[in-house]
């Protein structure tokens, strides 16, 4: 007689929000400061009951389980409790960036099916755009004083009003989640195509916060943390929410758009001793006239997003006397997950793997690369998302089994640590050797005179590849073309100096600070074509 199958056990129970902040008001740290937002601190305490009252609103607007809430907000209290409170609720939250157009936000509401869209009076213009491209919708909450038009179909509501009479019990207890529960979508910020909504799980958000949180920053309680990237950014969602909040620790919100007298406003205001950057954003600080003890509070920098060049890391050494810890991440991993340590920076390289991830470089047939050979770079942990929304042949080309294939071209070193190469299809070949991009753009930040610099291939006469440099010189530099071109040869085997350079106002880039290496092919394209028709 055949034994009857069990039944397949329920995942454990685990919801993000009673994480983050429910259980440090049962470790006595409800008086301490969750939030310090326009000057006032908002306490764990107080923050718990803001997160249930929007959990109880959300449910009040008729919202089900595993329904998606789309958040097109600034910095602010709003959007963090608006993304816990979802979780709490047992929906999804999705944050989406401000820098989108309406027709833009119309597609991405359209693709995650949201029943309620949340915005800030600033992008209310926008969001009421949006509201035309999905049927889905049944309430646009506005926080602020905008009201926009919007389709007969939908509700609007001011934050006051969606929030009226919900008290803090109202909601109930917590979902009743386990750490396999969809809580986060987040839109990849891609340099082309559609952006597309990688999924998170409740127990993504843990996992981050027990292994870079804990075991690389190593934050704790006293902690006050910074970040340039916004919250709707996986990166700046684990700096300014996760990562803190999960310690007990301090986030300081700045809704407005970062500029290096905006942040040092805020960092001589309240004294982040954690601050997180991406590597323009340094270099547009070193550029400022800010001064040199502006990051005195600051314990530890961190960098992501693309790889910090070792002379940027050098100079804001020397002027700000802070360490910057590089590290690679991903919207697909939810956070970074190769990173250099604290003591232990190795300039120019991302480090060594993150405690709880496991790393491999393979060749274009699928073979591991033992240390010194470059190949495509693969990650496993247990923060990578289930897949991508709706993107069934793209999700089995990038999430393989338990791995993830970041996309990017590593090589590792004797001693352990990872180096990047660049984008998988980033690499060119000069004279039929393999050239690194990276490698002549380090060159380049070298010179006093070059703030940045992007190194592509360009066909020549006869369809060859050469290395052709788009650089933007510093205020006041008087570099020509043929210095620079003449300082790469002095410094890099002369087949990988750039066979021209270009001086350029700006790199095109992406809202994450990502270079878009594509545009620059293309412009050199056009440039080249344009050359040879004359």
């Amino acid at each position: 007689m055949s034994t009857p199958s069990r039944p397949p056990q329920s995942p454990r129970s685990f919801n993000a929000a009673t994480y983050l902040v429910d259980r440090h008001l049962g470790s006595g740290l409800g008086d301490r400061p969750a939030v310090r937002h326009a000057g006032a601190d908002i306490s764990y305490g107080q923050l718990s009951g803001d997160v249930a009252r929007v959990a109880g609103a959300l449910l009040r607007l008729g919202m089900h389980r595993d329904e998606r809430v789309m958040c097109c907000m600034s910095d602010t209290p709003e959007l963090l409790t608006t993304v816990l409170g979802a979780f709490r609720a047992g929906l999804v939250a999705v944050p989406v960036s401000t820098m989108l157009t309406g027709r833009e936000l119309g597609s991405i509401l359209a693709d995650c099916g949201a029943r309620v869209l949340v915005c800030t009076s600033e992008f209310a213009d926008a969001c009421a755009e949006a509201l035309s491209a999905s049927p889905d919708v049944s309430h646009l909450v506005v926080v602020g004083g905008a009201r926009p038009e919007v389709p007969a179909r939908v509700v609007r509501l001011a934050w006051d009003e969606a929030l009226d009479g919900v008290a803090p019990d109202d909601g109930g207890p917590a979902a009743a989640t386990g750490e396999d529960t969809p809580a986060l979508w987040l839109y990849t910020s891609g340099t082309t195509g559609m952006p597309k909504a990688a999924m998170h799980r409740h127990a993504n958000i843990r996992h981050v916060c027990e292994t870079y949180g804990r075991q690389v920053l190593g934050i704790r309680a006293e902690d006050r943390c910074l970040s340039v990237a916004k919250l709707f950014f996986a990166y700046g969602i684990g700096n300014s929410a996760f990562f803190p909040l999960s310690a007990g620790a301090t986030t300081i919100l700045e809704p407005r758009r970062p500029t290096p007298d905006v942040i040092a406003e805020r960092v001589s205001a309240d004294r982040p001793t954690l601050f997180f950057g991406v590597p323009t954003f340094y270099a547009g600080m070193l550029a400022a006239d800010l001064p040199e003890e502006l990051m005195s509070s600051v314990r530890l920098a961190v960098s992501a997003g693309e790889a910090l060049p070792a002379p940027l890391l050098r100079r804001w050494r020397d002027r700000f006397g802070v360490e910057i810890i590089d590290g690679l991440g991903s919207t697909e991993a939810l956070h970074i997950f190769l990173s250099n340590r604290p003591g232990d920076v190795g300039p120019g390289t991302s480090g060594f793997p993150v405690p709880g991830y496991e790393l491999q470089i393979r060749d274009e047939h699928g073979a591991v690369r033992p240390p010194g050979e470059p190949g495509s770079l693969y990650v496993k942990g247990e923060s990578i998302a289930s897949g991508y929304w709706c993107r069934t042949e793209t999700s089995r080309h990038v999430f393989q089994g338990d791995w993830l294939a970041t996309g990017d071209t590593y090589v590792q070193d004797e001693e352990g640590r990872y180096t990047c190469l660049g984008r998988s299809n980033d690499m060119l070949k000069a004279g039929g050797i393999w050239v690194s991009p990276a490698e002549v753009e380090d060159r380049l930040a070298e010179h006093e005179d070059v703030s940045e610099a992007a190194v592509v291939g360009v066909p020549d006469g006869e369809g060859l590849d050469k290395p052709v440099a788009y650089v933007v010189l510093g205020k006041g530099a008087t570099a020509t073309p043929e210095e620079l071109i003449g300082f790469c040869r002095d410094g890099l085997a002369h087949f990988k100096a750039p066979r021209r350079v270009v001086c350029v106002d700006a790199l095109p880039r992406t809202a994450t600070g990502k270079l878009q290496r594509f545009k620059i092919r293309r412009l050199a394209a056009e440039e080249s074509g344009a050359a040879s028709t004359a």
